[in-house]
C-alpha cells in the first residue's frame, strides 16, 4: 500500500471527500484515509500524478510519503526527531498563536460590546454611540476573522468543490452573524433599531480555535507511543572498519558490518553476537523487564540497550529490515488502515455538512415564517452551523485504533491492520498449534527403545543420519541428543520429507525411514512391544518416531517439549472470556490429547496435515469469529484463512507475515491479552460513535429551536461553538483513556453474549469430534492384523473395515500386517477391532 500525505482536511467529510474521489481513479483498488494523520493509504496499479490530481481536484493537497519523510521506517535518530514535528504538533504550534492573536482581539471586542454597553464600563466619546460602537466592533471582529481566515479559505474553497466542510459550517455561522451585523448597523447609522452579533461572529471564531488546539494536543499525544518507539533509534554506532574502531552515523551500517556495544550502549542495528557475554534490556521491545543474557550465537535488536559485559555483533538486518523499524511499521500502518465499524461515521459524514446547512436555512425560514424578528431567526440557524461536529464522527474511530495500537506495541503485541484489532475482540473461537504456542518448542529427546537385535547407539547413529537435513523441530531434537551422546550424523542420500509424515533417505545403499506410528506401520509389521510402548508414551504427552533400516524396524525414539509456564492460565484466561479454546496439531491423537488435558482446553484436533489445518479453520469459522494462533511454517495456511491470525514473534518468518497479529514476546499469557486490548479498544470506539451521534442528535435540535416552546430552551451562538470546540476534545481524551487499561488484569473480563458451546470436545477413546471431521477433513488409522495369508484375506478384511459406518476406504496388506482406514467421522477403534476380528483374524494393535 502506498503512503500519501493528504493536506487541508478539517473534519471527517473531508476525508470521505478525498476517500471518495481516489476510489474513482482508475486502478485504484483500495483506498483509506486516516484524518487523525493526515495520510492516506492506496492499493492498486493507478500512477502517483492521477492519485495527487484527483485529490486536488477535490480540493485539497497531497504528496507521496518518500522513504525520508515516511514513518514507516526510522535509519537514524534524526527521522525520528523529525517524526515529533507531526501534523497534529505542527497545528497545536500554529493554532496556538492564533488563539492568542484572537483572544487579544476578543477581549477588546467584548469590552466594547458588553462591557461598555451593558456594564457601562468608560470609552472615549469616539467610540460611544451607535455609529462608534458599532465602527470598532465591526474592526476587531475583521481583524479576528482575518487571523482565522483558515476556517473561511478551507470552508469555501470546499464549498466551491461541492465538498462542504465543517469549515464551511464555521464560516458561513461567523460570516453570517458579521454580515446581518454590518446590516443592523447601517440601519442604525440611519436612526433605526437592531441588535448587533459582532461579537458572536469574533467568539464562534476563538471557541472554535481553542477547541482545535486542544484536539490537535489530544491528538498529538495519541501518536506518543510510536514517537517513543522512534527515539528508541540509536544515532551512531562503532564499527570496526580495517582493524580500528569507528564511529559513524547508524545509516552507513551495511550487513555484514562487525560493531561493537559497550555497557550503557544502544544496540544498533540487528544482529548476531559474534564474541563476549553480556545482559540486554529489552524491555523497549519486548516490554520484559528482566534483561537477557546473551553469548555468541545470539541474535541482538535495535534500540535494546547493553547492561554489562562488552559485545562484538555482525550486522544481519540493518535501516528498514530492523525489528525496531518492523515493529513501527507495523505500529503505523495500523493506523493507517479503516476498521470495518468506521464504514458507519464515513456514510453519515459524506452526508452530515450539506444536511446541517440545509437543517440551519430550514430553521431561519421556520422561524421568520412563525413571526419571529429576523435577528431571532438568524440566531437560530446560526446557532445550527456552528454546533454541528462531524469532526467527532471522523475521529471516532482512528484515534481509538491509534491508542489501542500505541498500548499494544509497548506490550509486545503488534496488531498490522485496524482490522485485525477490532476483529480479535469478536472473536469466539480461538485455535492454538500445540508445538512453540502451547508448549514451549524445546524438543528433547526422552525415550530411546531398540528393537530386538538392535543397539541403542545403532539405533541413535542410524536416526541420527536419517533426520539430519530435516528442519523439523522433532528431528533437531534427535540429532541433538545424538551429538550430546558423541555421535555425529553421517551423510545420506536422496533425502526426501514427507509434510506430516516423515522422512526417507539412503545411506550407505540401505534405505532409512523416519515418522510417525500411522506412517511407518502402512509399510512394515511392527513388533508388539514397540506398539504398546508408542501407546504409553503418546498416553504421556511424548511423541513417539519409528524408524527403518530396509522395511526392518530399528526402534523408536520418543521426543517431547513441555508445556509453557503461562499456558495452562492462558487457556484459562481465554476461557473465562467465553471464548471456545480448541488445540489443533498434526501431532498424534494421545499425545495431543495429553497435552491438551493439561493445558485445560476445550477441544482437541490431532493429526492434521497443514491443509487440513486450514480446512478445520474454516469449518469453525461458520461458527463464528476465528482466532488462529501458531508459529510454524506449517500454521501458515491456517493463520491466513482466519479471520484473526496471531503469530508468536519467535516463530518462523512465514508464519510471522501470515498474521494479523504478532507476539513478540511468544508469551501464551499474550494471547487473552491482545483480545482483552481489542475489547477495550472497541468498547472505547463505540463510547465515542455514541458521543459523537448524541452531541449532534441533541445539539441541532437545541440550537434550532426544538425545545423552547416546552422548556424555553434557547441556545446562543457562542454556546453552541464552545460546544463544538470541545466536542472532539472529548472523543480524543476518550480513546486516551486506553493508556489506563491494564491488558494483563482478568478483574473486567467478561464473557461474550452468545459462546460456542456446541462443539463436542475429544472423547475418551481419542476420536475427532465430528464437526471436525467432515468432507474437509480425513483421518487414517492403522490396524495391525494377524493371520492374513493372502490377496483374498485382504478383501475379506477390506469389506469387512468399510462395512463400518464412518469408514471411508481401508488399504490392506498381508505382506505387512496392517490395514490403513481412511474415516468421514469418528469411529471407536473397538468397533473396527470386532469388524476384523468377525472375519476370524487378530487385531493387535490399532494406531
Amino acid at each position: 500500500m502506498e503512503q500519501y500525505t493528504v493536506t487541508g482536511m478539517s473534519c471527517a467529510a473531508c476525508s470521505a471527500r478525498v476517500e471518495k474521489a481516489v476510489s474513482a481513479v482508475p486502478g485504484v483498488t483500495a483506498c483509506a484515509v486516516n484524518l487523525l494523520t493526515n495520510s492516506m493509504g492506496v492499493e492498486g496499479t493507478a500512477s502517483e500524478t492521477d492519485i495527487v490530481k484527483a485529490v486536488t481536484d477535490a480540493g485539497y493537497g497531497a504528496r507521496k510519503k518518500g522513504a525520508a519523510a515516511s514513518s514507516s521506517s526510522v535509519s537514524s535518530a534524526a527521522d525520528a526527531d523529525a517524526f515529533d514535528a507531526s501534523p497534529a504538533d505542527a497545528e497545536a504550534a500554529l493554532l496556538k498563536k492564533r488563539l492568542i492573536a484572537s483572544l487579544v482581539f476578543l477581549a477588546a471586542l467584548m469590552y466594547v460590546s458588553m462591557g461598555h454597553g451593558m456594564l457601562g464600563w468608560p470609552l472615549p466619546p469616539l467610540l460611544t454611540g451607535p455609529a462608534g460602537g458599532g465602527v470598532i466592533q465591526m474592526l476587531l471582529a475583521g481583524i479576528i476573522m482575518a487571523v482565522n481566515r483558515k476556517f473561511f479559505v478551507s470552508g469555501f474553497r470546499g464549498l466551491t468543490h461541492r465538498a462542504p466542510n465543517m469549515d464551511t459550517l464555521v464560516a458561513m455561522g461567523s460570516a453570517a452573524a458579521f454580515l446581518w451585523s454590518v446590516y443592523v448597523l447601517l440601519v442604525l447609522v440611519n436612526g433605526g433599531a437592531g441588535e448587533l452579533y459582532f461579537e458572536s461572529a469574533g467568539m464562534i471564531l476563538t471557541l472554535i480555535t481553542v477547541g482545535k488546539l486542544l484536539e490537535a494536543r489530544a491528538k498529538g499525544k495519541t501518536t506518543d507511543a510510536l514517537k517513543s518507539l522512534m527515539r528508541l533509534a540509536p544515532r551512531t554506532a562503532t564499527v570496526l572498519r580495517d582493524g580500528a574502531e569507528t564511529v559513524v552515523p547508524v545509516a552507513d551500517v551495511r550487513v555484514g558490518d562487525v560493531f561493537i556495544v559497550r555497557p550503557g550502549d544502544s544496540i544498533p542495528v540487528d544482529g548476531v553476537v559474534v564474541s563476549g557475554d553480556a545482559a540486554v534490556d529489552e524491555a523497549a521491545l519486548t516490554g520484559e523487564s528482566v534483561p537477557v543474557d546473551k553469548a555468541a550465537g545470539d541474535a541482538v535488536s535495535a534500540a535494546t540497550v547493553n547492561r554489562s559485559g562488552c559485545l562484538t555483533c555482525e550486522a544481519v538486518r540493518v535501516g528498514e529490515d530492523t525489528t525496531l523499524s518492523q515493529i513501527i511499521r507495523m505500529v503505523s500502518d495500523a493506523s493507517a488502515t479503516k476498521a470495518p465499524i468506521a464504514r458507519i461515521a464515513d456514510k453519515v459524514s459524506g452526508v452530515f455538512v450539506p444536511a446541517v446547512m440545509a437543517i440551519a436555512v430550514v430553521t431561519a425560514a421556520v422561524w421568520l415564517l412563525l413571526g419571529r424578528p429576523a435577528g431571532f431567526a438568524l440566531a437560530r440557524g446560526i446557532s445550527v452551523l456552528v454546533i454541528s461536529c462531524p469532526c467527532a464522527l471522523g475521529l471516532a474511530t482512528p484515534v481509538a485504533i491509534m491508542v489501542g495500537s500505541g498500548v499494544g506495541a509497548k506490550n509486545g503485541i503488534l496488531f498490522k491492520t485496524a482490522v485485525s484489532l477490532e476483529q480479535a475482540g469478536r472473536a469466539k473461537i480461538v485455535v492454538l498449534d500445540k508445538t512453540g504456542t502451547l508448549t514451549t518448542g524445546d524438543m528433547r529427546v526422552t525415550d530411546v527403545l531398540p528393537a530386538d537385535g538392535v543397539t541403542e547407539e545403532e539405533l541413535l547413529r542410524l536416526a541420527c543420519a536419517a533426520e539430519q537435513p530435516s528442519e523439523h523441530p522433532l528431528a533437531r531434537a534427535v540429532v541433538r541428543f545424538a551429538g550430546e551422546r558423541g555421535i555425529q550424523p553421517e551423510p545420506v542420500t536422496r533425502f526426501r520429507a514427507l509434510p506430516g509424515s516423515g522422512v526417507e533417505a539412503a545411506l550407505a545403499g540401505a534405505r532409512l525411514e523416519a515418522g510417525s506410528g500411522t506412517y511407518i506401520a502402512a509399510r512394515t509389521a511392527l513388533p508388539p512391544a514397540l506398539l504398546t510402548a508408542g501407546e504409553r508414551l503418546s498416553a504421556e504427552g511424548k511423541t513417539p518416531l519409528y524408524f527403518l533400516r530396509d522395511g526392518s524396524p530399528l526402534g523408536l525414539i520418543a521426543v517431547a517439549d513441555g508445556l509453557k509456564p503461562d499456558a495452562a492460565d492462558a487457556v484459562r484466561e481465554l476461557k473465562g472470556m467465553g471464548l471456545r479454546v480448541v488445540m489443533l496439531t498434526g501431532d498424534n491423537e494421545r499425545t495431543a490429547r495429553a497435552v491438551g488435558a493439561q493445558a485445560g482446553v476445550d477441544d482437541v484436533v490431532a493429526g492434521v496435515l497443514p491443509d487440513g489445518k486450514e480446512a478445520v479453520v474454516r469449518r469453525l469459522m461458520e461458527r463464528g469469529t476465528v482466532i488462529m494462533v501458531g508459529d510454524g511454517v506449517n500454521d501458515a495456511p491456517a493463520l491466513t484463512a482466519a479471520d484473526v491470525g496471531v503469530a508468536i514473534g519467535a516463530g518462523t518468518d512465514v508464519a510471522v507475515d501470515a498474521a494479523d497479529i504478532v507476539l513478540t514476546r511468544s508469551r501464551a499469557a499474550d494471547i487473552p491479552a491482545a483480545v482483552r486490548l481489542s475489547r477495550a479498544t472497541l468498547r472505547n470506539i463505540h463510547e465515542n460513535l455514541f458521543w459523537a451521534f448524541f452531541y449532534n442528535c441533541l445539539g441541532i435540535p437545541l440550537a434550532a429551536g426544538a425545545f423552547i416552546g416546552a422548556f424555553g430552551w434557547e441556545l446562543n451562538p457562542m454556546f453552541g461553538a464552545a460546544a463544538m470546540s470541545l466536542s472532539s476534545f472529548c472523543v480524543v481524551t476518550n480513546a486516551l483513556r486506553l493508556n489506563l487499561v491494564d491488558i494483563r488484569s482478568t478483574r473486567r473480563d467478561r464473557k461474550i453474549t452468545h459462546p460456542v458451546t456446541d462443539i463436542e470436545p475429544v472423547t475418551p477413546a481419542g476420536d475427532i469430534p465430528a464437526d471436525h471431521a467432515k468432507e474437509e477433513i480425513s483421518m487414517e488409522k492403522t490396524l495391525k492384523i494377524e493371520g492374513m495369508m493372502c490377496t483374498h484375506c485382504e478383501a475379506r478384511v477390506k469389506k469387512a473395515l468399510e462395512s463400518v459406518e464412518g469408514v471411508e476406504s481401508a488399504a490392506v496388506s498381508h505382506e505387512t500386517g496392517a490395514a490403513v482406514v481412511t474415516l468421514t467421522a469418528p469411529v471407536p477403534d473397538e468397533a473396527l477391532k470386532s469388524a476384523v476380528e468377525a472375519q476370524d483374524y487378530k487385531v493387535i494393535g490399532v494406531i
